[in-house]
């Protein structure tokens, strides 16, 4: 597996307590590890057509992001590759002006789709204002985390 670079990006309001769930983990993430070669850490906030040309230049991606998939509120579901891509497409619903569905319909489009990707998605319980995560979806990040470098050792980026 040649991956040289991945982008782990977090998708989220951090205004909305658990719907900020991605952005909070790939920041305390990119706090914990520091710099890790091959490896870009960004904020995707709400997401916008601007993030297109970082997932492009990616042969990677990691997105963690809230998401409504009726399983328990801190549950943790991890999509891959195609899966990913028809789980954006069918059953997922964004309330981003951009989906990550849209970014990675553009990067198909462009020829530009990072050959490796998953979705770390974890069901939120509060979508109310507030800028901290409530107390059941707090623990989904230690093991979101965990996860993340699972898969980063898998592609043969870190161990």
């Amino acid at each position: 597996m040649s991956i040289k670079s991945v982008l782990i990006l977090g998708i989220g309001n951090t205004l909305l307590s658990d719907e900020g769930i991605g952005v909070h983990l790939v920041n305390r993430m990119q706090h914990r590890f520091g710099e890790i070669p091959g490896v870009a850490f960004l904020d995707g906030g709400t997401l916008s057509f601007t993030l297109a040309e970082p997932i492009a230049g990616a042969d990677g991606l990691i997105a963690v992001d809230a998401a409504r998939m009726g399983m328990a509120p801190g549950a943790l579901r991890i999509f891959h590759d195609e899966q990913m891509d028809r789980y954006l497409r069918t059953g997922c619903s964004s309330v981003h002006e951009v989906s990550l569905g849209d970014l990675i319909d553009i990067a198909r489009l462009s020829g530009t789709l990072p050959q490796h990707r998953c979705l770390v998605s974890i069901e939120p319980e509060a979508l109310d204002w507030g800028e901290v995560l409530s107390q059941t979806v707090e623990p989904a990040i230690e093991q979101g985390m965990s996860e993340i470098v699972s898969i980063l050792a898998k592609w043969g980026i870190a161990s």
